[in-house]
């Protein structure tokens, strides 16, 4: 089979944003590229140090989605070398795995020129995932509110997101199974009316461009954060520093462990600069929401 050689970028995402728990993602401007060259077989190559453990074929991300996209479309994929370069933090929070994993839906689909609306390969990654949130956002870019049971998904997307964001990604990594383990199996009636009514609020707030309001509700997340928050230091003292300092709100971002902080547009260094001085023991990263989703490009020869 021939094909052109060709580039996929992927944004990375955050997710929940408080009570959009696994429903509401946002993805933000750091990125990764995968070059998809000619090769007799498979080879995977990460230009990062912290991802080189990601190279074998088996169990790769990337490759899963590639050749599970393939089997649901009852084709044979063609054998590829990829060069993967990144800048989003690995385990950290961010959908390092769903940026794989939209790459790997990506790949197949221009390998195998299936033509699949972005619809189903939004659908593909949320099983792979088990949530819409990150995936849809690495998909689509800008914000997206997604509701995904069995075959049934349904997102709005809101393209465009006037904020900065700063990330605050602590010393050590936790995984997302364990994050998860953490959750508890059920929540009394009330707890999950007030979460309910959190996230309904937070919804619509986030579709006006209210961030204002969309940060107060960030705070009053039943599903997930009163679980988790342990496992940051200084948790209320950094949303107590955010809400000082002029930020819109904060949340853990995605399964932990960083968290996200929602700012002012222009204001995001500013703001950064003072939390990283009050709190050392966190890296601080500073970006913005990514408006444009997965992109592909052909290499130029």
């Amino acid at each position: 089979m021939s094909w052109k050689e060709f580039s996929v970028t992927v944004p990375a995402s955050t997710a929940n944003l408080g009570p959009g728990f696994d429903s509401i993602g946002l993805a933000l401007d750091l990125h990764l590229t995968v070059d998809v060259l000619n090769a007799d077989e498979w080879s995977i190559e990460y230009k990062q140090k912290d991802y080189q453990t990601l190279s074998g074929i088996s169990d790769n991300l990337i490759l899963q989605a590639a050749k599970m996209t393939a089997r649901q479309a009852g084709r044979q994929l063609p054998a590829a070398r990829l060069l993967v370069d990144t800048d989003i933090p690995l385990g950290r929070g961010l959908g390092s795995s769903a940026s794989a994993i939209a790459a790997g839906i990506e790949i197949a689909d221009r390998l195998l020129d299936l033509g699949m609306p972005m619809q189903e390969k939004v659908k593909i990654g949320s099983k792979m995932e088990g949530h819409p949130d990150n995936i849809s956002a690495s998909f689509l870019g800008g914000l997206t509110i997604s509701y995904f049971e069995g075959e049934e998904l349904e997102i709005v997307h809101i393209p465009e997101t006037e904020i900065g964001v700063i990330i605050l990604v602590p010393p050590e990594q936790f995984l997302t199974a364990e994050a998860r383990s953490l959750l508890p199996l059920s929540l009394e009636y009330p707890a999950a009316v007030r979460g309910s009514a959190a996230s309904n609020v937070l919804s619509a707030a986030l579709a006006k461009g209210d961030w204002e309001k969309a940060g107060k509700m960030m705070q009053r997340d039943e599903f997930h954060e009163p679980y988790r928050k342990g496992r940051f230091i200084d948790f209320d003292k950094i949303q107590n520093a955010c809400q000082a300092n002029g930020a819109y709100g904060s949340a853990i971002s995605g399964a932990g462990p960083s968290l996200f902080i929602a700012v002012p547009k222009g204001q995001e260094k500013e703001i950064g600069d003072k939390l990283k001085e009050e709190f050392p023991n966190y890296e601080c990263l500073v970006t913005q929401p990514a408006s444009s989703g997965i992109q592909i490009s052909e290499k130029v020869m």
